[in-house]
């Protein structure tokens, strides 16, 4: 190989990761921004609005709610994930919650729970203002994304039994 075909493909794999780069950057500027949560519009006991143009995909939110590190969700509550063990007693069980409340339902209880309850220990996972004793690293941060909320809720209206 001589120097100039080496220098011509090098230039052309630097080429190709600028395009790479610059095609991913316009795809994100693109993307349909997040709501903000002091933005949601509560009606009546939820919010009917998807926080995302992009709907929820129950795998994903199946896989938020089983996490131990993510969701945690299963630290307080129980449900229909027989692979995890050691699930938690102090809030309802998940099984059947899709039959119980709506998306709008399921979508308010994980942004806001006290907005249902003001004596929740549930974690508010989109709120990120009025809240007590957060973690520097956590400040003005949600717990999760609009689009894991919308994961979470897209899952949660599965369980119908």
């Amino acid at each position: 190989m001589t120097r100039a075909s080496v220098t011509r493909q090098f230039r052309a794999c630097h080429l190709a990761w600028l395009l790479i780069f610059l095609f991913s950057l316009n795809r994100w500027a693109l993307a349909a921004p997040e709501v903000a949560a002091s933005e949601l519009i509560v009606v009546a006991d939820g919010i009917p609005a998807t926080l995302t143009p992009e709907p929820g995909d129950a795998s994903r939110g199946r896989t938020i709610v089983a996490s131990r590190q993510l969701g945690l969700c299963l630290l307080c509550h129980s449900g229909p994930i027989p692979e995890e063990r050691f699930q938690g007693n102090l809030a309802p069980d998940l099984s059947g919650v899709g039959g119980r409340w709506t998306a709008a339902q399921l979508r308010l209880r994980l942004v806001d729970p006290s907005r249902i309850n003001t004596h929740s220990i549930m974690p508010a996972y989109y709120q990120t203002s009025g809240l007590n004793r957060v973690a520097s690293a956590w400040r003005d941060r949600p717990l999760l994304s609009a689009q894991q909320i919308e994961d979470v809720v897209a899952y949660l209206v599965t369980l119908r039994q």
